[in-house]
C-alpha cells in the first residue's frame, strides 16, 4: 500500500496555540490537508523555509454574492438612509444572480479572502431559488455552485443553508425579491445532503443551520429545524442574525414583549454551537446571558459600520469572558486585518481610550484580537482550523518578513504591526488544507478567476 506524501515547512517564528517559538519545522500531508506533527526547537531544513508563520483566520460570516454590489450602495437616498434602504440594492443584484453568476463571484471573493489571510469561511446562505421563487431543477443547484467555488479556490466551507419563511415577525408573506430565499427544514436538509455529498474533502468541511433571523422565521419553524438538526449533527454549527438593527429589536419587542436575545434565550437551547451574529443592539444583562451560554458573537465590523446598524460593546463582553469570532459578510471588506483594526478602533472612539482588547493578561491587542477570533471563528464553523497543531487543517499565513512594518519585530509585536500599522498587505504566501493557493500575495488561479468574475459582473450590470 503506497504511504502518503508528507511535506514540511520550516519555520524561525511560529506562532502555535501555546506561544511563539523559534524554529518549527511543520509537516502536513497535501493529500489529506492536515498537520501531521509540530517539531519545536528542530534544525533548519525540510521542503520549504519561511520566517514567521501564523494560522489562517476563520471568517465566521459571509453572503458571497453580495461581494458583486461592494461599492454599489454609497449613494445617498433620503435622510433616512439605513440597512433597510441598502436592502433594496441588494434585493436589485438579486434578480439577476443566476446559478454561473453565483460560482463565479463565490470564487472572486475566496480566492481575495485567501490573499487577505482568511482560510476558512462560514458561508451563510439563501439564494436558494430561480429569481420569482421556483426551485432550480437540482434544488440544491447555488449551493452546490458555492461549494465548488470553495474546492477551486483552496477555502475550507462550513456551509450554512438559511432558513427563510415570512416576510416580517407577524407572518407576512414573503415578497417578490424574497421569493429566491423560501425555503423550509426539509428543503434545508436535503440541500445539505447534497452539499455533504459533494465536498472532495469531508474532513474539513462540513454543513450545519443557519436561521435567517427571528423576523424572517416562524417560531415554529425555528424549533422544527434546530431539533432537526440536533439529530443529524449534535454538535453542528447553528448561526442566526440577532438584535442588528434599532427597528429589528422594536418590531420583535411589540411581536412578543420580548427583544430578539430575549426571546432566543427563552425559547430555544442557546449554547456553545451557536452563533449569534450581529448582537449590535444588546443591553448589559443580554450581554452576560450570551458571554454565560458559551454561544460566540459574530462580529463584522466593517459591515456593521457600513450598513450604520451600531456598534456591539465588545469591551463588556470580553470583561465577561465571552467568544467572539470575526466575518467579512456583506464583503465591502475582505480583510481580516481591518475587521479586528475596526472593532478595537470603534470601542476606542467610543470610550476615549485606547487598547481595549487585552486578554488573558497579554498586553498586546493585536496578538490578543488574532488569537481570540482564530479560537471563536473555529468553534463557529465546527472545523478543526485556526491552530498550528496537530490534526489541524494545514492553513499557513507566510507573512512578508521583508516588509518595512515588520522590520525590527518579534513575537506579538508581529501581530500588532500586522493589525494596526497601515493597509498594505503583509500575507505573502498562503497554505491551505496543505496546498500552496497564494505565492507572492496572489492566488493561484488568479487570472482565470478574475475573468470569469468581470465576465459575471458586465451581465448583471
Amino acid at each position: 500500500m503506497p504511504v502518503a506524501p508528507v511535506r514540511t515547512l520550516f519555520a524561525e517564528q511560529a506562532l502555535l496555540p501555546d506561544r511563539w517559538a523559534r524554529d518549527v519545522l511543520i509537516h502536513y500531508g497535501p493529500m489529506d490537508g492536515k498537520i501531521l506533527e509540530i517539531e519545536r526547537d528542530a534544525k533548519a531544513g525540510g521542503d520549504e523555509h519561511a520566517k514567521i508563520v501564523i494560522p489562517g483566520m476563520p471568517n465566521l460570516h459571509s453572503h458571497a454574492f453580495q461581494r458583486a454590489m461592494a461599492g454599489l450602495a454609497e449613494r445617498a437616498g433620503g435622510k433616512d438612509d439605513s440597512f433597510w434602504t441598502w436592502r433594496q440594492t441588494m434585493y436589485d443584484l438579486v434578480s439577476r444572480v443566476g446559478p454561473d453568476d453565483m460560482e463565479a463571484i463565490a470564487e472572486q471573493l475566496y480566492a481575495e479572502l485567501l490573499c487577505q489571510g482568511f482560510t476558512s469561511v462560514a458561508e451563510f446562505h439563501y439564494l436558494h431559488n430561480r429569481p420569482g421563487g421556483g426551485r432550480y431543477d437540482q434544488p440544491a443547484e447555488t449551493a452546490l455552485r458555492v461549494a465548488r467555488a470553495a474546492e477551486t479556490t483552496g477555502i475550507a466551507m462550513a456551509f450554512l443553508p438559511v432558513l427563510y419563511t415570512q416576510g416580517g415577525f407577524n407572518g407576512e408573506p414573503l415578497g417578490p425579491a424574497q421569493e429566491r430565499f423560501r425555503s423550509d427544514p426539509g428543503f434545508l436538509e436535503d440541500v445539505a445532503d447534497a452539499v455533504e455529498k459533494g465536498f472532495a474533502d469531508p474532513i474539513f468541511n462540513r454543513t450545519g443551520l443557519a436561521i435567517h433571523s427571528l423576523r424572517a422565521v416562524g417560531a415554529p419553524e425555528i424549533s422544527e429545524a434546530v431539533l432537526a438538526q440536533r439529530a443529524r449533527d449534535a454538535r453542528a454549527p447553528i448561526h442566526i442574525h440577532i438584535a442588528e438593527q434599532v427597528r429589528e429589536v422594536t418590531e420583535c419587542y411589540e411581536w412578543s414583549g420580548q427583544t430578539p436575545v430575549e426571546w432566543l434565550y427563552e425559547n430555544l437551547p442557546v449554547d456553545d454551537r451557536w452563533c449569534l451574529v450581529h448582537a449590535t443592539n444588546v443591553t448589559r444583562g443580554e450581554i452576560d446571558r450570551i458571554a454565560a451560554s458559551g454561544a460566540i458573537a459574530g462580529l463584522c465590523p466593517t459591515t456593521e459600520a457600513n450598513l450604520g446598524d451600531g456598534l456591539f460593546p465588545f469591551r463588556d463582553f470580553i470583561a465577561q469572558g465571552g467568544h467572539f469570532g470575526i466575518g467579512s459578510d456583506s464583503h465591502v471588506s475582505v480583510s481580516p486585518v481591518e475587521e479586528l483594526r475596526w472593532l478595537e478602533y470603534g470601542q476606542r472612539m467610543v470610550l476615549r481610550r485606547r487598547n481595549i482588547a487585552t486578554m488573558a493578561g497579554n498586553p498586546s491587542v493585536g496578538g490578543s484580537l488574532w488569537r481570540a477570533a482564530l479560537a471563536g471563528g473555529a468553534r463557529a464553523t465546527g472545523l478543526q482550523v485556526g491552530a498550528i497543531a496537530e490534526g489541524h487543517r494545514a492553513d499557513l499565513l507566510v507573512l512578508d518578513h521583508d516588509h518595512v512594518l515588520l522590520e525590527g519585530r518579534d513575537g506579538d509585536d508581529i501581530l500588532d504591526s500586522l493589525v494596526f500599522a497601515g493597509n498594505r498587505p503583509l500575507v505573502k504566501r498562503v497554505l491551505a488544507g496543505g496546498r500552496w493557493v497564494v505565492e507572492d500575495g496572489r492566488h493561484v488561479r488568479a487570472d482565470v478567476i478574475r475573468d470569469n468574475y468581470r465576465n459575471a459582473v458586465r451581465e448583471l450590470f
